[in-house]
């Protein structure tokens, strides 16, 4: 019976809600992948700003672990460019007016007692919008979203910040337009060739996609000439293969590439016979 006791409370594990539960918000703005992770506090009859969260000192932004916010691209907030990545977000309330500063060192658990300047990315001075009821949780949005920008709403008592964000939609949609009206790149005509030897299918059009593509390169690579030479065989073009592996073999050579060197060795062999 002791043992049975013993082993039930060493088993045993009592699951309670955290005080502060965790919360992850993942938001589309524009092409942009914005997710913003943190912890959520209650009020639970606290006065919140100016007492458990005092003015003018560096906040978390939320509970337990630093508040984090993750661009897939490169934003702007507060006219300064953000780069790609994961920032700690931290705040310095006052009761009109607050910091509010992306930091580059975002993992640990608390605000530092100083910021160092080296790791402020970008901060913006925010107002404090008052409103009318209490927001008993501590809250994070992602609002007012248009294809090129949103705003990060922070709410809890009766105080609501804003910081609004830049994304770079329009560039990335004209890099886009700019490309596909241009047609297929020499890689994709390259890419498209490959596939077409590896999968055994039409050889006359990989031949037609490759020649596409060495007429859009500068200065062919040696493996570059190496795929081209293997399409011309597959196509019964001998003398074209042998020539072009030619060149493969002289510029493997010239980056001292051992492995292509043989290869083209060995076909020139073959297709010399």
């Amino acid at each position: 019976m002791l043992a049975f006791t013993m082993s039930y409370a060493v088993n045993a594990q009592i699951q309670t809600p955290a005080p502060s539960p965790a919360s992850k918000l993942e938001q589309k703005v524009g092409l942009t992948d914005v997710t913003i992770e943190y912890s959520r506090p209650a009020m639970r009859g606290r006065t919140i700003f100016g007492d458990l969260v005092p003015y003018g000192k560096v906040w978390r932004t939320g509970a337990n672990a630093r508040t984090k916010v993750s661009f897939s691209d490169d934003v702007t907030i507060g006219g300064k460019e953000l780069k790609a990545g994961t920032y700690a977000i931290f705040t310095i309330p006052q009761e009109t007016k607050w910091e509010v500063v992306f930091y580059s060192e975002h993992q640990g658990s608390g605000a530092p007692q100083q910021l160092d300047e080296s790791k402020v990315a970008a901060r913006i001075m925010a107002d404090v919008i008052p409103m009318d009821m209490d927001i008993q949780s501590f809250t994070i949005t992602i609002d007012d979203i248009t294809s090129s920008s949103a705003v990060i709403g922070i709410l809890w008592e009766r105080a609501y910040v804003a910081v609004p964000f830049n994304v770079p939609t329009d560039k990335a949609v004209m890099a886009s337009i700019d490309a596909a009206l241009a047609g297929p790149s020499a890689n994709d005509y390259y890419n498209a060739a490959g596939y077409y030897l590896s999968e055994g299918k039409d050889v006359k059009k990989a031949k037609e996609w490759i020649d596409k593509a060495m007429s859009m390169i500068e200065k062919p690579a040696f493996w570059q000439l190496r795929q081209q030479s293997l399409i011309y065989a597959a196509a019964g073009d001998k003398k074209g293969a042998i020539a072009i592996a030619k060149k493969s073999l002289a510029a493997s050579e010239e980056a001292g590439n051992a492995d292509y060197i043989k290869m083209n060795k060995d076909s020139l062999a073959e297709w010399q016979k």
